[in-house]
């Protein structure tokens, strides 16, 4: 089976509520955002309530130009409170149950996760038994090639050794920030070395990319026996609302268009610093601009 330009992005769809407005959130609306900057064709895949919150996120994916496939159910739309520290850094409170704790499976979904190039997904849409069975059931109709990549994105509470473990059985490619390794290293049982605790992830799970982002400290590509390092560029931030969906989405652009580790690199801390001087998680830019 041929495998399509497709890239799918599966999980939470909210409102960003910060102290004097708000913002569309979500991991899988803005990765496939960036992912069609990249010209690729994405899929946000969620659900919201049949409520004016969920009407206006519609309004603004079709403003942003985002193809979804949303779902409606009769619990509400989410909203996560947001709060900022000095550097920009968001603080969430992340409100339940709503609409995104239960994504349906529908049979469209099933065919477009079966042809598709990549699919992307997280640990906090998974908190909900519902919408924990509509995304593992597509990452399993994956076609054997495509890049399965577990954004890991640790919010809260919302997690467990478990739901992480499972996780990371399903993947091909991890994507994961340093304090969230050391999560994930506690559960395991892992050694204290950071390169350490890459190179055994990658092993124990035979994942064909690790990538590890640390801040203002930096990240790290893992594939095979080859790790890049790039500095974190220095930048007025606005925030940092949705600079790792975006670090993702040129990653996996890059997997895509068989880019060098290092290219894909490149071009994954270009993006990623850019959004950090836009407010909002989907600024508008082209590619040629940045790259």
């Amino acid at each position: 089976m041929e495998i399509k330009s497709l890239v799918i992005g599966i999980g939470e769809l909210l409102w960003d509520v910060f102290p004097d407005q708000k913002k569309i959130g979500g991991a899988p609306v803005n990765f496939a955002y960036h992912v069609s900057k990249m010209g690729i064709d994405s899929l946000a895949i969620s659900a919201i309530g049949n409520d004016e919150l969920g009407r206006e996120l519609l309004d603004v994916i079709d403003q942003a130009g985002v193809n979804y496939n949303i779902g409606k159910n009769e619990y509400p739309t989410g909203t996560v409170q947001v709060t900022l520290s000095g550097d920009g850094v968001p603080q969430y409170e992340i409100c339940e149950p709503v609409a995104w704790d239960f994504i349906p499976l529908k049979p469209e979904w099933e065919e477009k996760a079966s042809v598709a190039s990549a699919i992307c997904f997280g640990s906090l849409a998974q908190r909900g038994e519902v919408s924990r069975k509509s995304i593992r059931r597509l990452i399993e109709l994956a076609h054997p090639g495509a890049f399965k990549v577990f954004d890991i994105n640790l919010r809260q509470q919302f997690y467990s050794e478990e739901l992480i473990r499972e996780s990371l059985s399903l993947c091909n490619v991890l994507k994961i920030n340093d304090e969230e390794l050391e999560v994930v290293a506690k559960f395991f049982g892992l050694s204290r070395s950071q390169d350490d605790q890459c190179q055994t992830l990658l092993g124990q799970f035979k994942l064909e990319l690790l990538v590890l982002t640390c801040g203002t400290n930096g990240s790290y590509l893992y594939r095979g026996s080859e790790i890049t390092f790039k500095e974190t560029p220095k930048v007025k931030v606005a925030d940092t609302v949705g600079a790792g969906d975006s670090f993702t989405a040129a990653i996996v652009s890059g997997l895509l268009n068989k880019q060098s580790l290092d290219e894909m690199h490149e071009w994954a801390v270009k993006l990623s610093a850019f959004v950090c001087t836009q407010n909002g998680a989907m600024p508008d830019y082209q590619k040629e601009e940045l790259f």
